[in-house]
C-alpha cells in the first residue's frame, strides 16, 4: 500500500469498495471513472444542478489510479507549452491556457474549503532549482529566477546555482483529496458504483460486467485505463515515488521547504518532490519502461531499478538523507498522447478529458468544471480555451509505439548527461522536444 493510502486507513477509511452496479439503470449522466477527472465532472453538475441523476462507474475504488498515488502537486502546469499552444491555437492560446490553469489552482483550494475536505493543502509555490551550467542557461530564460543564496535559503539542496521559482502550486495529500471528494460528491446526491467494469463507452450508453448504464450524457474520465478501450488515444507511462519516514527538525532547518512548497529541477527526466505535513520527503520521476501493448499490472507500480535510482536521486540532493530513512515506495501509470497536449471535450452525448502527462491534479478540476458547462449547455468561459475540443491524433501501432516511448524516456536521461559533459543545454533535448511538438 502506498503512503498516502495507508495514512487515509490511519484516518479512518478501510477502503471498502463501495456496492456494484446491480443490473441495468438509467441516469442524466454517467462518468466512467472514480479519479479527479471524474469526480470534479460530477461535482460540477451537481453543484449546477443538484437534480441530476449522477452515475459514476469504477472498476476498482475511488482514487485507485493516479489520483491517490501521484506526487501530491495541485500545480499550474499543462504539457503543450505556451508557444506550442500558439502554434496550434492562434496567438495568445498559451496566455489563455496559463491565466485559466493559475487560477485554478486556487479554485481547487476553494472547493476543498467548501467542501470541508482535510487533504493537507497548502500553496505555498514550487521551486525550479538549477544545479548544473546548463541549468542555468534554460533557468534564466524562464520567469521568476533568483540566486544561488535566495534558492538554498528556500530548498537546501547540493550544489544549487539558482533557480526559478513560481506561486501557483499547492501541496497535498493526494488520496484525502480524492478520497474526500468522493464523499461530496455522494452528499451532494451522486452515486458511485464500485467493483464494477467498463467494457465499452459510447454515446449515451455505457455497458459494464454489471449492467448497463443509458444516460443522456457519458463522460470518459478513464486517464492512462483509457488505453484499454477505444479509440486509443493515450500510452500509460509509469511514474513511481519513494518516501521517507518523518524526518527531524535538525534535517528541515537545512532543507528547508517550508509553507507547502513543492521543489523539482532543471534535468530533462522530470523529478517531483514536497515536504508532507508529517515532515517526510516524498520524491518521485519518470524512468520506468513503457510496457508492450500499453499494458497495466499491478506488478508494474514497482521497479526496483527506479526506486534505487530515485533514492540516489534525493541523497544528491540531500546530503543528510541515510539509505534507512526511505520506508515507502509506490507507482502508476499516467496517460500520455501522442502530441504531449492534453485535451477535453464534448459531442452528440460522450464527453472525454485527459492526457495530463502527470499533472492531473488541477487540470482535472478544470476538465470537470468545464465538461459540466459543456454538457449543461452553460455560458462559462472556460468553454472557450484552447484545449477544448481538442483531440490528440492516435498512437503508433506496435512494435512503433514501444519504440517511440521507451526511445523518448532514454534520450531524456541522455541529454541530462550530454549536459553534464558540455556544460551547454542539451541538442538532444532540443530536437526532441521539436519533435513532439512542445
Amino acid at each position: 500500500m502506498n503512503l498516502w493510502f495507508e495514512q487515509v486507513v490511519a484516518d479512518g477509511d478501510p477502503l471498502v469498495p463501495r456496492p456494484p452496479l446491480t443490473g441495468d439503470t438509467d441516469a442524466d449522466v454517467c462518468v466512467v471513472g472514480a479519479g479527479y477527472t471524474g469526480l470534479w465532472t460530477a461535482w460540477a453538475l451537481l453543484r449546477a444542478d443538484p437534480g441530476l441523476r449522477v452515475v459514476v462507474v469504477e472498476r476498482e475504488i475511488a482514487g485507485f489510479g493516479a489520483s491517490g498515488r501521484n506526487g501530491g502537486w495541485c500545480s499550474a502546469l499543462f504539457p503543450a507549452g505556451p508557444a506550442a499552444l500558439d502554434r496550434r491555437h492562434g496567438a495568445g492560446a498559451g496566455a489563455a491556457m496559463g491565466a485559466a490553469m493559475r487560477a485554478t489552482v486556487d479554485d481547487v483550494g476553494a472547493a476543498v474549503a467548501e467542501e470541508g475536505i482535510a487533504c493537507d493543502w497548502r500553496k505555498g509555490g514550487t521551486v525550479t532549482l538549477a544545479r548544473t551550467p546548463a541549468q542555468v542557461v534554460r533557468a534564466r530564460r524562464e520567469p521568476g529566477w533568483i540566486g544561488p543564496a535566495e534558492a538554498s535559503a528556500l530548498v537546501g539542496a547540493a550544489g544549487v546555482l539558482g533557480a526559478t521559482v513560481t506561486p501557483d502550486c499547492a501541496r497535498v495529500q493526494p488520496a484525502r483529496l480524492v478520497r474526500g471528494l468522493a464523499r461530496a460528491v455522494e452528499r451532494r446526491g451522486g452515486r458511485i458504483v464500485e467493483g464494477t467494469t467498463a467494457l465499452s463507452v459510447a454515446p449515451r450508453r455505457v455497458v459494464t460486467d454489471r449492467g448497463v448504464v443509458r444516460a443522456g450524457a457519458v463522460v470518459r474520465a478513464a486517464e492512462a485505463w483509457s488505453a484499454g478501450l477505444a479509440p486509443r488515444s493515450v500510452a500509460p507511462v509509469y511514474s513511481l515515488i519513494v518516501a521517507t519516514r518523518p524526518l527531524p527538525a535538525s534535517f528541515w532547518e537545512v532543507a528547508g521547504l517550508a509553507g507547502g512548497r513543492t521543489f523539482t529541477d532543471h534535468r530533462h527526466l522530470i523529478v517531483y518532490g514536497q515536504r508532507t505535513a508529517d515532515d517526510r520527503l516524498v520524491f518521485g520521476g519518470r524512468g520506468a519502461p513503457y510496457h508492450w501493448r500499453s499494458r497495466i499490472r499491478p506488478e508494474f507500480d514497482a521497479d526496483e531499478r527506479v526506486f534505487a535510482g530515485l533514492r540516489a536521486a534525493a541523497r544528491e540532493l540531500f546530503p543528510a538523507l541515510r539509505p534507512g530513512d526511505f520506508t515507502h515506495a509506490w507507482g502508476g501509470p499516467l496517460g500520455i498522447p501522442r502530441d504531449w497536449h492534453a485535451g477535453v471535450g464534448y459531442a452528440d452525448g460522450l464527453g472525454w478529458a485527459g492526457g495530463y502527462v502527470g499533472d492531473g491534479v488541477g487540470t482535472s478540476h478544470l476538465a470537470g468544471r468545464t465538461l459540466a458547462a459543456l454538457i449543461l449547455g452553460r455560458d462559462d468561459p472556460v468553454t472557450g480555451l484552447p484545449w477544448v475540443g481538442h483531440r490528440s491524433r492516435r498512437w503508433e501501432p506496435e512494435p512503433l509505439r514501444w519504440l517511440l516511448v521507451n526511445a523518448g524516456l532514454r534520450l531524456m536521461t541522455l541529454a541530462d548527461s550530454e549536459e553534464r559533459l558540455t556544460r551547454r543545454p542539451s541538442v538532444i533535448a532540443a530536437s526532441l522536444s521539436r519533435a513532439l511538438g512542445r
